[in-house]
């Protein structure tokens, strides 16, 4: 009988500032093991999350330190290079590891290319195609699920009023109006969330053919007279439209955000500033009270008001930046999010044999550095170097 190789993949504690998720959760430790996949897990990595050291080692890992961890052949993190500036272990990594997280890309191209310079092997996990197969490993649709029902739960904590119809003795209170701005995953998980809770939901997206999944969670597709058939990239994904058509799109909307309660805006470009939806004069027709939650705040802001990570109120309405929403609910955060590196891993990891075919689309589209250079079309193009010869 034939023995299974074993790889040792890693699982460091994250360090940077407000992270409490984990990469990986004790629940796919066993998983991975039938792979051929061993994990070494530095002490109090889940602690923050919720996952003590004891779960892990009750699951088959093995507790070691920070040196320890990076001594495997592979490392899963949260965030990597780009998304964790000034603290992603450079100093620890090795010429031809492999490491997974997320790196951010298409917004820091420039620490990509620094990265690049270890000699490590860099999978990039916002970059998982929108194909079938990687469905399993997207971790930015995981991520914008929580986004999406966290946004609703800080709009109905900062309004002044309950969110959904009650018949008292004192008399009927009518549901909150709702608009979400965007039907991506975290805009239609906040469409079903505002809706489970009461509100009467109105939504838009740049993108026609969503409106049919917008009312299908009981949601309100706003029409507005715009030209949109050029708004969806061949990925899934809404493109840059200009700002001739975001001013045009903004005077249409103003009636719409002005007889809301709450807004959720959440409308976002890969590797692009976030497009100005909604001005501050339009907060002015806003009743007192109002909250506006913009999920794009670390990009910019769809508020042109907005501050990432801050309240800032501006004509009575308060409006929220929030950041890094996922990891203020570690728990399920993390166990999405090991999932997906668990199916990402499994995809190359083979009885304990690591392939790296550049074949596989998978492989292809979120390697981003190898053998001391920057691989990936995309970011080659943006650092301004030449294409790699095919």
């Amino acid at each position: 009988m034939t023995e299974t190789s074993t790889v040792v993949l890693g699982v460091p504690r994250e360090t940077f500032a407000g992270e409490t998720r984990v990469a990986l959760v004790p629940a796919v430790v066993s998983i991975l093991s039938k792979s051929g996949v061993r994990v070494v897990v530095e002490r109090g990595a889940g602690e923050q999350a919720g996952y003590p050291d004891s779960a892990y080692q009750d699951k088959g890992a093995t507790l070691g330190s920070r040196d320890d961890v990076f001594a495997s052949q592979i490392v899963a993190c949260v965030r990597v290079a780009g998304a964790n500036p000034g603290g992603d272990d450079r100093a620890r990594v090795r010429s031809g590891q492999i490491i997974i997280g997320m790196a951010d890309p298409l917004n820091e191209p420039e620490a990509i290319r620094e990265y690049a310079s270890t000699g490590a092997v860099l999978f990039a996990l916002e970059l998982i195609p929108r194909i079938t197969r990687g469905q399993a490993m997207d971790v930015l649709s995981s991520m914008a699920t929580i986004a999406g029902y966290k946004a609703v739960l800080m709009a109905a904590d900062a309004l002044p009023r309950m969110i959904p119809m009650m018949m008292t003795a004192a008399g009927t209170i009518t549901p909150a109006k709702a608009f979400v701005v965007g039907a991506g995953v975290a805009g239609l998980q906040a469409i079903a969330s505002a809706k489970r809770i009461g509100a009467v939901v109105h939504a838009y997206d740049v993108r026609p053919a969503v409106k049919e999944q917008i009312q299908s969670l009981g949601g309100k597709f706003v029409e507005l007279p715009v030209e949109t058939a050029d708004a969806e990239d061949k990925g899934g994904y809404a493109k840059e439209l200009g700002e001739d058509f975001y001013r045009r799109q903004r005077e249409l909307m103003a009636k719409v955000v002005a007889a809301s309660d709450f807004v959720i805006t959440t409308a976002a470009i890969p590797g692009k500033k976030a497009p100005v939806l909604i001005t501050g004069d339009m907060l002015k027709a806003m009743a007192p009270g109002s909250v506006v939650i913009d999920l794009a705040a670390e990009r910019g802001g769809n508020v042109d008001v907005t501050r990432a990570g801050e309240t800032v109120e501006v004509h009575g309405v308060k409006v929220m930046g929030p950041t890094n929403l996922a990891a203020t609910v570690p728990y399920h955060a993390s166990q999405m999010f090991a999932r997906n590196v668990t199916s990402f891993v499994q995809n190359f990891v083979k009885k304990g044999v690591i392939d790296l075919s550049m074949e596989d689309e998978i492989v292809r589209g979120t390697m981003v550095t190898r053998d001391g250079d920057v691989v990936n079309p995309v970011l080659r193009e943006r650092l301004g170097m030449a294409a790699v010869a095919s």
